[in-house]
């Protein structure tokens, strides 16, 4: 009886995900869709503007209103704007940077011959858990992470013979959901807190929230999320998928004793390449520190996408060389010029994503909705954990409108920070939950830039794949995140745990 009703439930949840699916594919091509969408915002913003609507960001007491694209302001805006807003689009560059590193290595071969020697050897049984926590840690690559781990991981998922699309929603589910945690602190630490200390210093005796105040929790949030995110795929997103039966490309084949000469002419230059990295960060007034001689922030951590590009540059002309693959400077010019080349009809979908963020952001809309969302949930003056709940339900809302975790922080901690604060919660506390509800709807608003990049790799596997069927892979890793990663804040306060060093619920 309870194998029946267990199945009925799958059921009933599969059948959910499908209908999301149906409905999400009917929807037109990225590139249409986020067309309409910066049409539906010209006219909405039109619209609006008829009633006046003004409003104060937190934090500032100058007046914003909704601006219409339909005005004279906005027309010319649209039309001067739209170069810039193109290759000004930060995703843009990152994507384009990284491949010409990574697409590199690619076409060498070097990844191939990567995967089969190291993580095809690995137990199968944790392949899964590795690909989830390597894409968690990912965040110390900043954006980056978005454009290499999900695709590798779909690899690695492909050549153990499993459905190449549940890789990559582990991969993506890892790197997006699981965004804000870590082993370690990171820049995501250092930027919300700093926006989190300046708030609180309008506060007078207020305390104040440092990078490390955080850190317990995220460590503990790091394995609750890898564990919760290896059983989401094998237990509801891989069987769903069922057997892949597709012909991208056909399996590994055995590795040569010439390609694991150039795996480990590769280690070697990569040991050259880290060790070199190590001596410029901790000679004694590197300039790729900051000014304290700390990392985080620095100039290290802001440029880490090419630092991380050069890496892969090095490794796959080393492999090249080795295999003979490349010859003259001629062949890696080459071998860039194919990677980007696979990258043309990504270029043409972020055209038109760039313009629809531009309308967006312009208008005021976002920043209106996300303000008042807010000043809401502080008008209904609850108190208890219940409102700490709330507030993470209302970010988690808000994050499909703005994506952006610091900006969306920026809008939200003047506001909260100190409302909770008058209520007895540290700000480190509210800083915590925040980041639980920033990160797991990561990966289901197309508000994210990486998501329609992680939609044109999964076409790479599936054709007929859209909006509807990513929205559905990767629903499951959200709703879950949310929920688990809420009850351990909640444990953590009720246990009295601290969330860093000495950092509890109130002050």
């Amino acid at each position: 009886m309870a194998s029946n009703t267990k199945e009925e439930k799958n059921s009933i949840f599969s059948g959910f995900l499908n209908g999301i699916e149906r409905v999400g594919n009917k929807l037109p091509e990225p590139f249409m869709l986020f067309v309409f969408l910066a049409v539906a915002v010209v006219i909405v913003s039109g619209f609006i503007s008829l009633f006046d609507v003004t409003f104060s960001q937190p934090g500032s007491n100058e007046q914003m209103k909704i601006k219409s694209l339909l005005s004279s302001e906005g027309l010319q805006f649209m039309v001067t704007s739209v170069i810039d807003n193109f290759i000004g689009f930060k995703p843009l560059g990152i994507v384009l940077t990284m491949m010409l590193g990574v697409g590199l290595a690619d076409k060498v071969g070097l990844l191939e011959t990567l995967i089969k020697n190291t993580i095809l050897r690995a137990p199968k049984t944790l392949i899964t858990y590795a690909v989830i926590f390597t894409g968690i840690l990912g965040n110390l690559a900043a954006d980056a992470a978005f454009v290499i781990v999900p695709p590798l991981a779909a690899m690695v998922f492909y050549n153990v013979g499993r459905h190449p699309l549940a890789g990559l929603a582990a991969g993506f589910a890892g790197v997006g959901a699981g965004f804000t945690a870590n082993i370690i602190v990171a820049n995501t630490d250092a930027v919300l807190s700093g926006i989190s200390a300046e708030v609180m210093e309008t506060v007078e005796g207020a305390a104040t929230v440092t990078p490390v105040d955080n850190w317990y929790f995220m460590l503990v949030s790091t394995l609750l999320l890898t564990t919760a995110g290896g059983l989401i795929t094998e237990r509801i997103v891989e069987p769903r998928l069922g057997v892949y039966d597709g012909d991208m490309k056909q399996g590994f084949d055995e590795t040569t004793s010439l390609e694991k000469k150039g795996l480990r002419n590769a280690a070697i230059a990569a040991v050259v390449y880290i060790a070199m990295l190590l001596t410029a960060l901790f000679w004694p007034e590197s300039p790729l520190r900051n000014d304290e001689g700390g990392m985080i922030p620095s100039p290290f951590i802001s440029g880490i996408v090419p630092v991380i590009m050069l890496f892969f540059i090095t490794i796959g002309v080393t492999y090249g060389v080795t295999l003979k693959k490349i010859e003259n400077s001629r062949s890696i010019a080459k071998y860039m010029g194919e990677a980007m080349k696979d990258m043309s009809s990504f270029i043409v979908l972020i055209f038109a994503v760039a313009q629809f963020v531009a309308y967006f952001n312009w208008t005021n809309i976002g920043t209106w909705l996300a303000v008042s969302g807010a000043s809401f949930l502080e008008s209904m003056n609850m108190t208890g954990m219940i409102v700490v709940v709330a507030f993470v339900l209302l970010t988690a809302l808000l994050n499909l409108l703005v994506f952006s975790g610091s900006a969306q922080w920026g809008l939200e901690a003047p506001v909260f920070l100190k409302m909770f604060y008058f209520l007895d919660y540290h700000p480190a506390f509210i800083q915590a939950a925040y980041r639980v509800a920033d990160s797991s709807t990561n990966i289901v608003t197309p508000m994210n830039p990486y998501f329609v990049i992680v939609l044109a790799f999964m076409k790479e596997y599936d054709k007929k794949a859209g909006l509807g069927t990513l929205m559905a892979l990767m629903l499951p890793y959200t709703l879950v995140f949310l929920v688990i990663w809420t009850i351990l804040l909640l444990g953590f306060a009720f246990l009295g745990i601290p969330f860093g060093p000495g950092v509890g619920v109130h002050v």
